[in-house]
């Protein structure tokens, strides 16, 4: 928790202010039983009405500026601890953003939500309670422990039970911590065999797997429950524990009083009041079990989000803000991508230089590398091998930022976000006219579908559900191209595009080659054929680079694939009635 102190920067007024309200509210409540004891005493045993009445207002003007004073800490408390996670949540965002795809990797996607949103639940909830209670309770304890001294000194030698009462409280807080670490880590786990299923739902129906799903959700599902229960059977001792000691000090306390009250010792009110003292020390260590658990939940909680904080980021954050004085647009020297844990290359051996303006082609089966070779581009993936160069500079030496803005990526799948097409397409580019955006969807042979649903105003839905497969790759390249890149990466994403449209825009895009340099990755021979240079890969192996003519002639698997998707007769054939 104390690696998340410099996020209350700016609340201590306030995380001062809370528990100095309820220590003033404490000390009001301790004076409660010496007023009853005095209605007692000097009240009903003397028949003084007056001084029932004097005492009793003065017990509702004790409770009225109580609860003044109480309602003002709530406030505090409650807006230092909402605006300290509101920071933590910030941060941890912008941590997120700072990740590079390996660090999302490593981390993993349900972990970051987890920490995220239950996590973050948890330290809000501790931090609020702890502000309230963590002073006010032990103080009320020993507060009354010193009230009851005041009162009668033998008789309070009962409330040494707090001694004991606060070792067996600490020692439960000790053993739960860790075992709360390993509830936050069965349900990261369990959460992530829940989002696998909402990602994957069709391919589970597809092959019928959803017995086996089930099964391995309840698998994990029990073992969470099992530790749940562990760590709930330890903690579930802390309140009978806490019954126990302080009513065995309570009868005790009665005993030792009605004896010297018999004797004339003590008076009436002055056994309630010890009474009162008793309970009101119950009441607060009760609440000190509670707000233990509590803050063990939100230590944990807190560990697990001082741990992404401060996670190492493996993408510098700056770099180079300018392009070199190569010809050359891209160039692959040796380069090769090994991803984190894996045991071989995705993808080696590139040596490849386009020039400005170019188009290039990548093509292979699935599997092949295709995406991990164009993902080296826009630096998303370091390379583990060789360099990648763009305009002349290592990517590794750009700021990343930069890089990206010069470089459009369309990736496989196609992703909208909730908004109009107009904020979608200023994703590209935040300060885009209406006239860049037509044009961009002109380009993407889009313009019909934003005519289909009404313009530019109309509205999508969460991931683009409201659109078909084809809709949404031509939305997501017109939103790349608004942002007029120097490079233009096309990762198979015309797959759902129909050949005449994909064709028409083909036909597009290489009206831009001249001032755009475009990487087609593509399954379809059809769509890479006409690009400047076009790269085979098999199993992340480069097995021929060259055009289409030299490819047929030279590179077996290359032909291969041109064969199974046209009748060797009539593909030209074909073609040209594709392309108009």
């Amino acid at each position: 928790m104390k690696r998340l102190i410099k996020y209350f920067k700016g609340y201590g007024t306030r995380a001062a202010l809370g528990p100095a309200f309820k220590l003033i509210e404490a000390l009001l409540e301790l004076f409660v039983p010496l007023v009853i004891a005095g209605i007692i005493d000097n009240g009903i045993l003397a028949d003084n009405s007056a001084y029932i009445i004097k005492a009793s207002v003065l017990l509702v003007a004790l409770g009225a500026i109580g609860l003044g004073f109480s309602v003002t800490a709530q406030y505090f408390c409650a807006k230092c601890a909402v605006g300290f996670v509101a920071r933590l949540k910030g941060a941890m965002f912008r941590k997120i953003q700072q990740f590079s795809y390996s660090d999302i990797d490593a981390q993993g996607t349900s972990t970051m939500i987890t920490r995220m949103t239950a996590d973050a639940q948890k330290v809000q909830n501790g931090v609020n309670l702890a502000l309230r209670l963590l002073l006010r309770s032990p103080f009320v304890v020993f507060g009354a422990a010193i009230m009851a001294i005041t009162v009668d000194p033998k008789s309070s030698l009962s409330f040494l039970v707090i001694i004991p009462l606060s070792v067996v409280v600490f020692g439960i807080m000790l053993i739960t911590m860790p075992m709360y670490k390993r509830v936050q880590r069965g349900t990261d786990s369990l959460l992530s065999k829940t989002r696998e299923n909402l990602v994957g739902v069709r391919v589970i129906r597809a092959f019928c797997k959803e017995d086996e799903e089930i099964d391995e959700f309840n698998r994990r599902s029990a073992l969470l429950t099992e530790i749940q229960k562990r760590v709930g059977g330890v903690s579930a001792l802390l309140n009978p524990l806490t019954y126990i000691l302080i009513n065995m000090a309570i009868l005790c306390l009665i005993n030792v009083g009605a004896v010297r009250v018999d004797g004339g010792e003590l008076s009436s009110g002055q056994v309630i009041a010890l009474y009162n003292y008793m309970s009101q020390i119950l009441v607060e260590l009760i609440k000190l079990a509670n707000l233990i658990i509590s803050i063990s939940r939100a230590m944990a909680s807190a560990d697990r989000i001082a741990d992404l904080l401060d996670a190492p980021v493996s993408e510098r954050q700056s770099g180079v803000r300018q392009d070199g004085e190569s010809e050359y647009a891209i160039e692959f020297k040796g380069a090769a991508l090994r991803y984190p844990g894996a045991s071989e290359s995705s993808v080696r051996g590139v040596d490849l230089a386009i020039k400005r303006g170019q188009t290039l082609g990548v093509i292979g089966g699935t599997g092949s590398g295709k995406t991990s070779l164009i993902s080296l581009i826009p630096g998303f993936y370091p390379s583990s091998e060789g360099e990648v160069l763009v305009n002349g500079v290592n990517v590794k030496d750009y700021d990343p930022a930069y890089l990206r803005s010069r470089v459009g990526i369309v990736p496989q799948k196609a992703v909208l976000f909730k908004g109009t097409i107009r904020d979608n397409m200023k994703w590209g580019n935040k300060d885009a006219t209406d006239e860049d955006i037509l044009r961009a969807l002109a380009i993407a042979q889009a313009t019909g579908v934003a005519e289909e649903k009404g313009g530019l105003d109309a509205d999508i839905s969460q991931g683009g559900k409201n659109l078909s497969g084809g809709q949404k790759q031509r939305l997501t390249i017109a939103r790349a191209l608004v942002a007029d890149p120097d490079i233009l990466i096309l990762d198979d994403s015309a797959s759902a595009l129909d050949y005449a449209t994909d064709a028409a825009l083909r036909k597009s895009l290489k009206e831009l080659s001249g001032s755009t340099t475009v990487v087609i990755v593509s399954q379809r021979a059809s769509s890479v054929m006409n690009a400047d240079h076009i790269i085979v890969l098999d199993d992340g192996e480069v097995v021929g680079v060259g055009t289409h003519e030299s490819l047929l002639a030279d590179c077996q698997i290359y032909r291969e694939i041109y064969l199974s998707q046209f009748e060797s007769g009539d593909a030209h054939q074909k073609e040209v009635a594709v392309n108009g």
